[in-house]
């Protein structure tokens, strides 16, 4: 295989390294991040992992230049502000504003660079603002979210369609799966470029993708321990095909000057 499809760089982009106030969360978090970032290495990338809340937006663009491709990982709610709502909402979590401010950038930087990207949970919200979207700041929960339970059981298992012609359904070759999920946030308003790539149950969003750049958002975790086998390793794979196109697309556009 070309060398420049063999090393492959990928930046894992998370809240925050410590949480020293929310030990039990912090420690699933990282069971999450952790499992994304030993099984990415398996399948041959090379991994940097960056907490966004912990540098400042322009490191962080910096940190992550040389990537790729990027995954953007699950964490708490995003600032409201950023996408004009108001605090003060039911289930209200931590916020970190200077992870959002750094990774709505990188979004906005690998949309107008093509760069690979995939969101995870918090990761397809940041997605939807960073394109200008919104978020629905709370749901009745039911599917997407187990209640009043210890953090080791939050995860939710329920169905997803995937829409038919998403390239999300061509990249996990099916378009009925089971996911596990734990948000109490949604999509509200689209980001400009934005569609739907699957629904749950209830009619709620759950992926997106964009209409003509190789960004991918997912609201379920993949990444989990108890996730359907193959499911995180597809979404890997794809990430890889969408890179060797870009390699491809900028080696012929070089070709071509």
């Amino acid at each position: 295989m070309n060398e420049e499809f063999t090393k492959r760089m990928l930046a894992v982009v998370e809240v925050t390294a410590a949480r020293p106030d929310r030990p039990a969360y912090h420690a699933k978090v990282q069971v999450l991040n952790s499992r994304l970032a030993a099984d990415a290495a398996a399948a041959g990338w090379s991994v940097t992992r960056v907490a966004a809340a912990d540098v400042t937006p322009a490191d962080l663009l910096h940190i992550t230049a040389d990537a790729d491709a990027l995954v953007i990982v699950g964490g708490e709610d995003i600032t409201p502000h950023f996408y004009g709502g108001s605090t003060g909402y039911e289930g209200e979590t931590h916020h970190f504003a200077t992870a959002d401010e750094g990774q709505i950038a990188l979004v906005q930087r690998a949309l107008a660079l093509g760069t690979p990207l995939l969101g995870i949970c918090r990761g397809l919200q940041i997605i939807n603002v960073a394109l200008g979207g919104s978020i629905v700041q709370h749901i009745d929960d039911g599917i997407h979210k187990n209640v009043g339970v210890p953090i080791d059981q939050i995860l939710s298992t329920h169905g997803v369609a995937l829409a038919a012609d998403s390239t999300l359904s061509r990249t996990l070759r099916r378009i009925d799966i089971s996911v596990q999920s734990a948000h109490h946030q949604s999509v509200g308003r689209l980001g400009s470029g934005l569609v739907p790539a699957a629904h749950a149950p209830d009619g709620l969003i759950e992926a997106l993708e964009h209409e003509s750049a190789p960004i991918t958002g997912v609201q379920w975790h993949p990444e989990a321990p108890d996730s359907p086998v193959g499911q995180l390793a597809l979404l890997l794979a794809g990430l890889a095909r969408q890179h060797e196109a870009r390699v491809l697309a900028v080696n012929a556009t070089a070709l071509a000057a």
